[in-house]
């Protein structure tokens, strides 16, 4: 008999993750998409900068997509996107969490980067984090454009950012992963839609 742990009825549980996962794709607007892609591409001819800000898996999925939007989507545009996810700079992000305060990681960073008419993108699957928070709440104070990838919870992000992108489920694994793919239709619309801007 095999020393590992034993599981339930493991096909079942993953024939219903796969069912909800399915769900939770089917909940993205594409209309909601559609309007982020179209702010995105004012960024990109207006030479705005994109901020991408998040936290745990969130914040490898702002790496993951500043860098697809940053290589991928510029090369397919010929001209290159100024895109910059906030959670890359470890030094930085330690500095403000030790000196200052953890709350203030992303609002801080924007203060040295951003201008009025750039973009701020958080993504969350809580909404509450307080470095989110802050940083969106800066950001609208400060006349950027604010996107938020949410998830079913109530979270203050839902009602604070101006463009907001919801995947209906509050499962961790599931949102994120669904954000991820918010992230790839944002960056591939450039990719495999739109004729080069040469």
């Amino acid at each position: 008999m095999s020393d590992l742990p034993q599981f339930g009825d493991l096909k079942t549980w993953l024939s219903d993750y796969v069912s909800a996962q399915k769900a939770a794709l089917d909940s993205i607007s594409t209309v909601e998409v559609e309007n982020a892609v179209d702010l995105l591409r004012e960024a990109h001819t207006n030479d705005r900068q994109i901020f991408v800000i998040g936290n745990g898996g969130s914040a490898a999925n702002a790496s993951h997509f500043a860098t697809d939007l940053g290589k991928g989507s510029s090369d397919a545009l010929g001209k290159r996107f100024r895109v910059m996810s906030l959670t890359d700079n470890t030094p930085w992000i330690t500095a403000l969490g030790n000196d200052d305060d953890y709350s203030d990681i992303f609002r801080r960073q924007l203060e040295n980067f951003a201008r009025a008419s750039d973009i701020v993108l958080a993504m969350s699957v809580s909404g509450n984090s307080p470095n989110l928070v802050n940083a969106m709440n800066w950001a609208n104070d400060h006349n950027l454009t604010t996107i938020a990838l949410v998830s079913a919870l109530p979270g203050k992000l839902s009602d604070i950012a101006q463009h907001v992108i919801k995947v209906d489920d509050t499962h961790f694994g599931r949102v994120e992963d669904a954000h991820m793919g918010i992230c790839h239709m944002l960056a591939y619309a450039f990719m495999e839609v739109n004729e080069p801007n040469n």
